[in-house]
């Protein structure tokens, strides 16, 4: 979860700067939290006190009502009745990491994460793409290889992830859709040798940089198994005081990640 931050953060300043380089400074006075912290810690919340999703992300959006939201979701999240709207945009990906840590299965994930993105993303696009994040972070937590993860996903969510980054980067443009986004945020993850290299490929694609940023940072921290101490102190400190206390009663309720790649998964 705070490799989701933390790719938000980080990626924050570039979402219109259409940056087309791994070379540039992680953090400066511009990063900040969006949309994209505070819907993932409302996602955390609600599993933590088993308080509908719904009832969470309209809370959070009333205390943050400023950070970049979309305008739908900002009808939606004013609304008490408002129905799902049927999006296929990336809000569902880029939330779902908490999912993935505190559910234990493999079905449990993908039953989960289809919950929570139905509240509002109902479009099928929306849905897959919450699945396949979801299931690339508890595939990676619990010590699946690239190759296992990459292969998964290709063949249940119908995604093509054999582009490179540098094949992707040149003629990429900014997309908020699932399907133009997460396979692209996943490949950024698949390619890195760490996790700050995941978080440089997909700010480096010149397109929805926090998300996706916040999408390969989310299970790149599950794979490499933390987010490097650098990093997570100038993320932290740019939270306050109500998203710190959730992030901090997450991690003590999530597992511990899996250091070491088994090279084979077994889904039960």
């Amino acid at each position: 979860m705070l490799g989701a931050i933390s790719g938000d953060v980080i990626g924050s300043r570039f979402e219109h700067a259409g940056i087309k380089s791994k070379d540039f400074e992680l953090f400066n006075r511009q990063s900040v939290f969006t949309d994209d912290t505070v819907h993932t810690v409302a996602l955390a919340d609600s599993l933590l006190n088993n308080v509908p999703y719904q009832e969470k992300l309209r809370e959070y959006f009333h205390h943050y009502p400023n950070v970049g939201y979309g305008g739908r979701f900002r009808h939606w999240a004013r609304s008490t009745t408002a129905a799902p709207y049927g999006s296929y945009g990336n809000g569902s990906a880029m939330r779902v990491s908490p999912v993935a840590w505190l559910y234990d299965t493999l079905d449990d994930v993908l039953s989960e994460s289809q919950k929570s993105a139905e509240v509002t993303h109902n479009h099928r696009e929306g849905l897959l793409g919450a699945q396949a994040v979801a299931v690339a972070i508890f595939m990676a937590r619990e010590g699946a290889s690239k190759s296992i993860i990459r292969d998964y996903i290709e063949d249940s969510f119908n995604y093509d992830l054999s582009a490179t980054i540098d094949e992707i980067r040149p003629d990429y443009n900014f997309d908020v859709s699932c399907q133009g986004s997460v396979p692209q945020a996943i490949i950024a993850f698949l390619e890195a040798k760490d996790f700050e290299d995941a978080v440089r490929n997909a700010v480096s694609l010149g397109g929805d940089s926090d998300t996706q940023a916040c999408i390969a940072g989310s299970i790149a921290e599950a794979y490499f198994g933390r987010v490097p101490d650098h990093i997570a102190a100038q993320t932290l400190s740019c939270l306050d005081e109500r998203l710190s206390y959730v992030l901090n009663l997450f991690y003590e309720k999530a597992p511990n990640p899996v250091n070491v790649r088994s090279g084979t998964f077994f889904v039960s």
